[in-house]
């Protein structure tokens, strides 16, 4: 009796705790805080995920965030990422923010795919007692 009871809520708890959608993810903004001919340079110290190879856009928020400007990470040192621009249709100036997205965690690293694995292994030992 407890067993499909224990069951049941396991159940309902795991379907209950979904993702967020993909459109509830974002971005992330960025100061721009030089700009030149082909390079901008963005603070990333509270970004440590900010790696080289990154890609991301620029953009004017006075204008309703329209693209600027597409830019690729060089390097990253001492919380300052330096990025080259690789299109533009104006010139990008400090006025203008950059946007990265945060690349995807992994499936494995994620606590809900261990959480459905947990979840999973106790349904399976309570149903077949």
């Amino acid at each position: 009796m407890w067993g499909r009871a224990l069951v049941c809520a396991v159940l309902c708890a795991a379907l209950g705790a979904g993702r967020p959608a993909a459109a509830q993810r974002g971005a992330y903004r960025f100061e721009i805080v030089n700009a030149t001919d082909s390079t901008i340079t963005i603070p990333t110290d509270s970004a440590k995920w900010v790696k080289p190879g990154a890609h991301g856009i620029a953009v004017d928020p006075s204008d309703h965030d329209a693209m600027i400007a597409r830019f690729q990470v060089l390097r990253v040192d001492s919380g300052m990422a330096t990025a080259l621009i690789t299109g533009q249709t104006t010139r990008v100036t400090t006025d203008h923010v950059a946007l990265i997205e945060r690349p995807a965690v992994p499936w494995f690293k994620q606590g809900v795919f261990w959480i459905g694995a947990a979840l999973g292994a106790l349904i399976g030992v309570v149903s077949t007692r």
